[in-house]
C-alpha cells in the first residue's frame, strides 16, 4: 500500500465527524460550486460532487435544495478560497484551507491562533510544497475488484485504489478529478463521495507532550468557521 492508504488509515476523521460545522462546510461548497458553474448539477460537475458528499453526510435533501436556491441569489455572500501556511511548535508544518467572505477577518484570526500557540504564520509557498495535492473518490465495493479497477483507471490518472470498511477508495493527483469523475459516471459506477486532500510527503514523530502542543493549535484553527480543512506533517498517533 502507498502513502494515500497510510494517510487515510492514520488521519483522525473523528475530529471532523464530531463537529457540527459539517453541514456549514458543505453549504459553503454548494455556494462556491453554484457561483462557479450554475445551479444545474447535470451541467456542473463540481456541484454534482458536492451533492454526493451532502448525501454521504446525511444532509437533508431540503437543506441541499435550499442552499442551491440561495446560492443563485446575487446578494448571497461569495466565498473566496484562501490557503494559509505556517509552522506549529516543534517544526510541524501546517496547511490550512479556508473559504471566507471576509479576508481581513480570516487573516487576523488565523494569525492570532499561531501567535497564541507558539506557532509561526508563514508566507505563500513556505510549506505547501511539502504536501501532495490529491483528489479522491469513494465508491461501493459490491461487484468490483479494487486491483482490477486500479489497472483500468491508471490511464485516467489513478495512483492508488484500495478497499476499506466503507467501500473502495481511489486516489489520484488533483488535476485528474474531472477525468476520473467522468469515467466513473460513464461506467454507471455510483460515487458515494469525493473530495481533495493534501498528503504530507514526510511526517515527523513527536513525544506525547509535543503532540499536545501541536493539537492545541490545530484544534483552535479547526474551530474557526472559515476553516475548511487542516493538514500537518505530524505523525498521527495510534488510537488507544
Amino acid at each position: 500500500m502507498g502513502r494515500a492508504f497510510e494517510f487515510r488509515k492514520g488521519r483522525k476523521m473523528k475530529r471532523w465527524a464530531a463537529m457540527a460545522k459539517t453541514f456549514t462546510r458543505i453549504g459553503k461548497d454548494i455556494v462556491m460550486a453554484v457561483k462557479e458553474g450554475g445551479p444545474n448539477p447535470d451541467a456542473n460537475s463540481r456541484l454534482r460532487a458536492v451533492m454526493q458528499n451532502a448525501k454521504a453526510a446525511n444532509m437533508p435533501k431540503d437543506n441541499v435544495e435550499r442552499a442551491i436556491k440561495n446560492a443563485t441569489n446575487k446578494d448571497t455572500a461569495n466565498y473566496k478560497e484562501i490557503l494559509f501556511e505556517g509552522y506549529a511548535p516543534h517544526g510541524i508544518a501546517i496547511l490550512i484551507e479556508t473559504a471566507s467572505d471576509n479576508n481581513n477577518r480570516t487573516v487576523a484570526n488565523i494569525r492570532s491562533y499561531f501567535n497564541k500557540c507558539n506557532g509561526t504564520l508563514g508566507t505563500q509557498g513556505s510549506v505547501e510544497f511539502m504536501f501532495d495535492h490529491t483528489c479522491n473518490f469513494r465508491i461501493p465495493k459490491e461487484g468490483l475488484d479494487a486491483e482490477e479497477l486500479e489497472l483500468e483507471l491508471i490511464d485516467f490518472g489513478a495512483e492508488e485504489v484500495f478497499e476499506d470498511e466503507d467501500g473502495i477508495l481511489i486516489y489520484a493527483p488533483f488535476n485528474s478529478f474531472g477525468t476520473i469523475q467522468k469515467e466513473l459516471e460513464s461506467r454507471n459506477i455510483e460515487i458515494l463521495s469525493s473530495g481533495f486532500e493534501r498528503i504530507p510527503q514526510i511526517t515527523k514523530q513527536l513525544t506525547p507532550a509535543q503532540v499536545a502542543d501541536v493539537e492545541k493549535l490545530i484544534e483552535k484553527i479547526e474551530e474557526d468557521d472559515d476553516v475548511m480543512n487542516v493538514y500537518h506533517t505530524m505523525e498521527e498517533q495510534e488510537e488507544a
